[in-house]
């Protein structure tokens, strides 16, 4: 019997979800995706309040993605973490030392010109002005046609996935969290796509199984997972990320992409997809933290050739005045030997590529 993807799908893959251990059949490793071209970036956070909306609110809103920017459009797709809520108003939510809010006069076009296709809102900063300001934050992205998913009015919309044409692909895109349990939705109230991601625990296999099951209704060729997830400053994912990466790839997700620690972390490649365990930052007006490089990461760019996964390309980055901005050579070299490092324990093939690296995925 020959296997395809969509007849993977119809066959009932949403009832493997809630089996520890399931797997596709080994046929189906590799998605039936014609001849499609597409080239689809994933970034880590994106930051846009603060210290970065006073610096770009009265200039040009491109600038805040500095020489980035033409590569950023030129993608099919471009996935990001959005770390704040882009509205005018709103109460702060008592307690918390960090706030981000951005203008939407500010926000909205900076992300309409490198042309973000999805903004994750499962993060621990979408709530920080409350309801009001997430209700508005969906509203504005909408407007802009900028995909969204992670949080909503309830958890039922918090859960729903984030559907865009991408080149040749439709990709799906379910949004999740771990991080400040207070800013999680449920039946009655609004907030974010919040679960311990655990492989091992029952609510997270039960949200995470109805987020894929609705994103597989739309019979994506690709299905992503982005992720807000792990502790600050950490270079390296503990096993219980590891262990639910796989948890998910196993249900059919095909990009893990993950972000929190602010620092970038390896990859990982698991069945012919890839597992970015963070990307670290594209853009914030956060410290320098000695030791840790955070404001160097990574463009991470999925390569579809000839209806393949072929290869995820890391281009460096890095912040300079609240920018992003193709990394220097000094700082190219360290992304470089970091992503090399930090991927080793996972057994990751990576190659160089011109000033960055390749990692392929053996033409899933």
């Amino acid at each position: 019997m020959t296997w395809t993807r969509r007849g993977l799908l119809a066959a009932g893959l949403a009832g493997l979800s809630g089996c520890l251990g399931a797997r596709r059949p080994t046929a189906s490793d590799c998605p039936e995706l014609g001849t499609a071209e597409a080239r689809i970036g994933f970034v880590g956070d994106v930051m846009l309040g603060r210290g970065v909306n006073d610096r770009w609110l009265d200039r040009d809103p491109s600038g805040v993605w500095g020489d980035t920017l033409e590569r950023l459009r030129a993608l099919d797709g471009l996935v990001a973490n959005l770390e704040c809520c882009v509205a005018t108003g709103g109460t702060r939510w008592p307690g918390h030392t960090y706030y981000f809010r951005a203008d939407p006069a500010f926000a909205v076009p900076a992300l309409a010109a490198a042309k973000v296709s999805v903004a994750s809102l499962a993060n621990n900063h979408a709530l920080d002005f409350r309801e009001p300001a997430l209700r508005a934050t969906r509203r504005h992205l909408g407007d802009a046609g900028v995909a969204h998913a992670g949080a909503g009015p309830r958890l039922d919309a918090a859960l729903e996935p984030a559907v865009v044409e991408a080149g040749d692909l439709t990709v799906a895109t379910v949004a999740l969290t771990n991080q400040r349990p207070a800013y999680a939705a449920d039946e009655a109230g609004a907030g974010t796509a919040y679960a311990s991601l655990s492989p091992i625990d029952p609510v997270t296999r039960s949200r995470v199984g109805t987020a894929l099951e609705r994103a597989r209704a739309h019979d994506p060729d690709l299905l992503v997972a982005t992720l807000h997830w792990g502790p600050n400053w950490e270079i390296a994912p503990d096993a219980t990320q590891r262990a639910f990466a796989r948890w998910l790839v196993d249900r059919g997700v095909d990009v893990v992409h993950g972000h929190s620690a602010h620092v970038l972390q390896g990859v990982e490649v698991y069945r012919g997809r890839p597992i970015v365990y963070d990307a670290g930052d594209l853009v914030d007006d956060y410290v320098h933290k000695d030791g840790y490089h955070n404001k160097r990461s990574a463009l991470f760019e999925l390569v579809v050739a000839d209806g393949r996964l072929d290869a995820l390309r890391v281009v460096p980055v890095e912040i300079q005045s609240e920018a992003a901005t193709l990394a220097s050579p000094e700082a190219a070299a360290w992304v470089r030997r970091a992503v090399r490092d930090r991927s080793a324990p996972f057994g990751t093939r990576v190659e160089r590529a011109g000033a960055g690296l390749s990692i392929p995925l053996g033409g899933c």
